[in-house]
């Protein structure tokens, strides 16, 4: 190699061998569109538990009020802070080196449960077309773990190439469906309004049944509207890293469009609302071509719901390993996870982590697997648009190269709308959701203390910057912090004990007993028992961390 060669590879790569690839506006476009979407997917459960037009008014506003707030302030800041590791640098510039953490590990751990459903929901779709044994569709999951794997330790390219064949697929079908439903429209999509046939606000419907409805569909649209931020990663491994939020103002009305029309022109054509869904014997997107145009229609739609979820699959495998190659490059993790592919230039033992994982939770059943995902993800957002109200006082206007047009104010509205629906979300999920979610938050100051203390965290990088307190071991009013988040936890709960048996009370009981049979989750009051005592330790937990605090952190000059 010519000391020319040797100078343009340095150029190219990071301390660790991290290499950086000349990607295009139109490839991060799909791949913003395979982590965000990847097709209408998962709507289907909307629509029985809302209602068909109460599930239509939702994916049209969601957008505005969730998705676009969360892709304009991801635009902003990946502008202005285009580095490894995106969101997770975003809250550590803002709120310091613990709350970086925090929202780097929440969210990097949900995005490893959600690899995991996309394997396990690849898997139940082919399972469920060609009638393959459990053996057969374990084998299948597990060699579609083991191809994407080998793919993404290749580069974020050939991610980012799978990305555009399989996105292009995907919204043909869904352009498909679309086009077949409007065609064939026989009634009126929005009719039923909501789930018991009614407008919301007629008599009849009780305050719980209308919040049940809206809160359903929020809580499955939130989930499908989510995803903006996790491109912003990867962009230390882009060349010019602007590409990055010009793609997701594009990719914004492209996704609200996958999900809007085919949606519509499904409920139009053949309508029976109340049977649609994602498992067997249900109705699905298939169904539309299905029925007008043949068979033939329905295979192809069948194959395309198994290469979206290999396609989400394929680009969350890279945003997952590279929050953890972050983390472990402040020494906040295991420094394994910084290891580089000498010849891709790719964090090759971060990737195989996210299969590792796959491989074991992939056994497990959905339901199981998903509890704690969504609670996490909603932190972690929280904490984005926190740090989006901080960093733009922060951050001379001179390098925000895209900034969300309105002033402050507005900005501070479109982050607090979200962040209230996001609060909302908590507790409208379900009781399982929430202690799952609530056991997901703990783990992240649990988690931090531990790896802080192995490992040295930012005071390894710069100690004068970020001075570490020598009675703990941690960065100074890190105790204070702990405190914090099991105050806030306690107070979670004691508005979850208000909350719950009302909203859930009449039904709570025979449903999670039907959905789980057995177990822990089967027991509406023992559960509703365990935040009460969960409330309690939480409580006493955050009085001694806040007693030693003020025993242990130095004063204030």
């Amino acid at each position: 190699m010519s000391d020319i060669e040797r100078g343009t590879a340095a150029l190219n790569t990071d301390d660790h061998g991290l290499k950086k690839y000349d990607i295009k506006v139109t490839t991060v476009v799909f791949m913003i569109f395979c982590l965000c979407a990847a097709g209408a997917y998962g709507i289907e459960e909307m629509i029985p538990e809302s209602g068909a037009g109460l599930t239509l008014v939702m994916l049209i506003v969601l957008p505005f009020v969730w998705s676009t707030p969360l892709g304009l302030v991801a635009a902003e800041l990946g502008s202005a802070r285009p580095q490894e590791g995106g969101y997770y640098k975003w809250v550590q510039e803002a709120c310091g080196e613990f709350w970086g953490f925090q929202a780097g590990w929440w969210r990097t751990i949900s995005i490893y449960i959600d690899n995991t459903l996309y394997v396990i929901l690849a898997g139940a779709y082919l399972a469920n077309e060609f009638d393959l044994t459990w053996e057969t569709e374990m084998a299948f999951k597990i060699g579609m773990i083991l191809l994407f794997t080998y793919i993404n330790i290749r580069g974020i390219k050939d991610v980012g190439i799978v990305s555009t064949v399989l996105s292009i697929l995907v919204i043909v079908a869904f352009g498909m469906v679309a086009v077949c439903g409007f065609m064939n429209w026989k009634q009126n999509p929005f009719i039923p309004f909501t789930a018991d046939g009614e407008i919301l606000g007629v008599s009849g419907i009780a305050p719980a049944d209308w919040i049940y409805y809206i809160g359903m569909g929020i809580a499955i649209g939130m989930w499908m509207y989510a995803g903006y931020e996790s491109m912003s990663t990867v962009a230390g491994e882009v060349k010019n890293p602007q590409v990055i939020p010009k793609a997701t103002l594009i990719t914004i009305p492209l996704i609200m469009a996958v999900y809007i029309f085919p949606t519509m022109g499904g409920l139009a054509s053949i309508g029976d609302w109340e049977n649609w869904g994602t498992v067997p014997g249900t109705i699905g997107y298939a169904d539309v071509v299905l029925t007008y145009w043949g068979p033939a229609f329905g295979v192809f739609f069948a194959i395309v719901a198994v290469l979206a979820q290999c396609s989400i699959y394929n680009t969350y495998i890279a945003s997952g390993s590279r929050g953890f190659f972050a983390l472990a490059d402040d020494h906040l993790a295991p420094p394994i996870l910084v290891k580089c592919d000498k010849k891709h230039g790719v964090p090759y033992v971060s990737v195989i982590s996210v299969a590792i994982v796959n491989i074991i939770l992939c056994q497990f059943a959905f339901t199981t697997i998903v509890v704690v995902d969504v609670f996490l993800l909603v932190s972690a957002y929280v904490m984005i648009f926190i740090s989006a109200l901080i960093l733009r006082k922060k951050i001379p206007d001179e390098e925000l190269k895209f900034k969300i047009p309105g002033g402050y104010g507005f900005l501070v509205i479109l982050c607090i709308i979200p962040c209230f629906i996001a609060f909302c979300s908590f507790f409208i999920n379900g009781t399982e959701y929430f202690i799952g979610g609530m056991i997901g938050i703990i783990s992240g100051p649990i988690l931090y203390i531990v790896w802080k203390k192995m490992y040295g965290g930012l005071a390894k990088k710069d100690p004068v910057k970020y001075p570490v307190n020598r009675r703990t071991g941690l960065a100074i009013g890190d105790i204070k912090r702990i405190s914090s988040i099991f105050f806030g936890l306690s107070a979670m709960g004691g508005l979850a004990l208000l909350w719950l048996p009302w909203f859930e009370g009449d039904w709570g009981p025979d449903y999670y007993l039907e959905t789980y049979e057995t177990g822990f989750f089967s027991n509406f009051d023992g559960m509703i028992n365990a935040i009460q005592i969960c409330s309690v330790l939480f409580v006493i937990i955050g009085i001694v961390c806040a007693i030693t605090a003020m025993k242990v952190e130095p004063k204030k000059k």
